[in-house]
């Protein structure tokens, strides 16, 4: 289908299913962090999955691709992203499989209801308003930053939204590890699986990928790093694999 852009705005292709997704080269643009969530991420046959502060749409819009899930929602606050997720969902002829609903994270179950998905997933914002420089641009600022939302904001509405034994995927900052374990048990979201993400073999990890069990048993599983680049400028081969090429 074919959609209207906007100033400054680019299709890109996502290398599954022939998709691509709208994105602002002046706004933020998902990066590998998203991508590696999605491929973390099971939604399985017939379940319903939403993705707290979807940005431009990239998590539902993979997670349709690469899963047998039932239905997919996006929860986005920013009109100019929300906007542009949607667009993208027409672009790819989605909009049976995927819904973008524009709102406050702090208000999701004001939407959706208490209990009422399968999954939910998020890729939030990293730094807290203590962590480096807060990018002047707004829409960036957003994603980068907690000024709209909170860790415990998103934890806590992905444990309220969760059916019991339902599952919480995120993608995050090692250095926050520590918070995110204790803030996800106290809204009964116990971590059960965990990897690390290297940008090289050689140097410190900087993300981790966390899966959480709404009512589930202590009991983590470390599964075995993910190492992004051979060498500079070339990916390993698990990399090549989550992304679809």
């Amino acid at each position: 289908m074919k959609v209207e852009l906007k100033a400054g705005e680019r299709i890109d292709e996502l290398q599954r299913n022939g998709y691509q997704i709208i994105q602002n080269e002046n706004g933020f643009c998902f990066g590998m962090d998203a991508v590696l969530l999605s491929g973390f991420a099971k939604v399985k046959r017939g379940e319903n999955a939403l993705d707290l502060g979807t940005g431009t749409g990239i998590i539902p819009i993979l997670l349709e691709a690469k899963t047998e899930g039932r239905h997919f929602t996006g929860l986005e606050i920013q009109e100019t992203s929300a906007d542009m997720a949607q667009r993208s969902v027409c672009l790819n002829d989605l909009n049976e499989k995927v819904e973008i609903i524009r709102g406050d994270i702090k208000e999701a179950t004001d939407f959706f209801g208490k209990a009422s998905f399968d999954v939910v997933t998020s890729n939030p914002p990293y730094m807290t308003g203590q962590h480096g420089l807060v990018n002047p641009d707004m829409p960036k600022a957003v994603a980068r930053h907690e000024i709209l939302c909170t860790l415990e904001d998103v934890i806590g509405q992905a444990s309220a939204l969760l059916k019991e034994n339902g599952r919480f995927y995120m993608v995050h900052r090692p250095f926050r590890l520590a918070e995110i374990m204790v803030t996800m048990s106290r809204y009964r979201l116990e971590p059960k699986r965990m990897k690390l993400v290297y940008p090289f073999v050689d140097k410190e990890p900087n993300m981790v990928l966390i899966e959480g069990l709404k009512g589930g048993r202590p009991r983590v599983t470390v599964e075995k790093p993910l190492i992004v680049y051979e060498k500079p400028g070339v990916y390993t081969s698990e990399i090549y694999d989550i992304y679809g090429y």
